[in-house]
């Protein structure tokens, strides 16, 4: 069993992304699991050249040691086309060939409104695919957050599992790497909460065990938006780990004593993991955050 670290080679890590990588790094080790780091590298256009080594290099100067080799979803495009394959045969998916200007015209909700589900379009050309939702109750118990309920529109929605543009989309990957390498437990932001319903979904049609979740707070700017790559947030600096890494832990109520904040990044987390208590973590979807 282990715990994972996921980040986009969109840009380097900023502070935001170190929240989740210490959030999922103390409780992956809290539950004496393997902390694995995964690099979700299958959206080329929005990837920046020599981001993955960055983010790795960025991990070990702030003491993030990952157990095991680094995996890219890069490589397993072949196995994602398989498992489209396997639900194709299943009857759980169908071609849609919607554009995004038409599901927000008919859509009142935001959310997709099953337009294709009965037209029997052809699975070649640029067509999305899209999994049959079942209409199930996919709400949930987050280790942090709590009970977890949301609008009836998203529970009902057949959701895409590759784009139009043949790109696997980030549900569908998630998932099978998730149970590919034996993730029990899976830590994140508050802005994938309400990704899980979809994504137990897919755990219930591939009959697969339903890990734990854990969604930690996002921090965000005084305009109210989450530290983002999109909302070009700073890189952390490496050369000031201890200095970010205690800011980290302080955010998720892991504070570290004034004598210890100029030790090195891993001696700083050894005290953060003996110390640990995940119900210090706030139970808030976000938090201020100032430089």
């Amino acid at each position: 069993m282990a715990g994972r670290f996921a980040p986009s080679p969109s840009g380097p890590l900023h502070f935001g992304s170190l929240i989740a990588a210490v959030g999922s790094y103390l409780i992956a080790k809290s539950r004496h699991t393997e902390w694995l780091v995964r690099i979700e590298d299958i959206d080329p256009p929005r990837e920046v050249t020599g981001a993955s080594d960055l983010i790795l290099r960025q991990l070990e100067a702030f003491g993030l040691h990952w157990d095991g080799q680094v995996c890219y979803q890069s490589h397993h495009l072949d196995h994602y086309a398989e498992i489209i394959e396997q639900l194709k045969s299943q009857g759980l998916i169908y071609a849609c060939n919607c554009t995004r200007k038409k599901i927000k015209a008919l859509s009142k909700t935001g959310y997709y409104p099953n337009i294709c589900a009965t037209k029997n379009l052809s699975f070649n050309g640029e067509v999305a695919i899209r999994l049959c939702h079942r209409q199930g109750d996919y709400s949930f118990v987050d280790k942090i957050q709590g009970p977890c309920q949301f609008d009836d529109s998203l529970y009902a929605e057949d959701f895409a599992i590759r784009r139009k543009d043949g790109l696997i989309a980030y549900q569908l990957a998630v998932v099978v790497d998730d149970i590919e390498q034996g993730i029990d437990h899976v830590v994140r932001g508050c802005d994938l909460l309400d990704s899980t319903p979809r994504q137990l979904r897919l755990y219930e049609a591939f009959k697969a065990k339903v890990p734990d979740w854990y969604h930690l707070p996002l921090a965000i700017n005084p305009d109210g938006n989450k530290l983002s790559k999109q909302n070009h947030a700073p890189p952390i600096d490496s050369q000031q780990a201890a200095k970010y890494l205690c800011r980290a832990l302080e955010f998720l109520g892991q504070p570290i004593p004034s004598e210890l904040q100029h030790e090195n990044p891993e001696a700083i987390l050894g005290y953060a993991l003996s110390h640990f208590q995940l119900p210090q973590i706030p139970a808030r979807q976000q938090i201020l955050y100032l430089d």
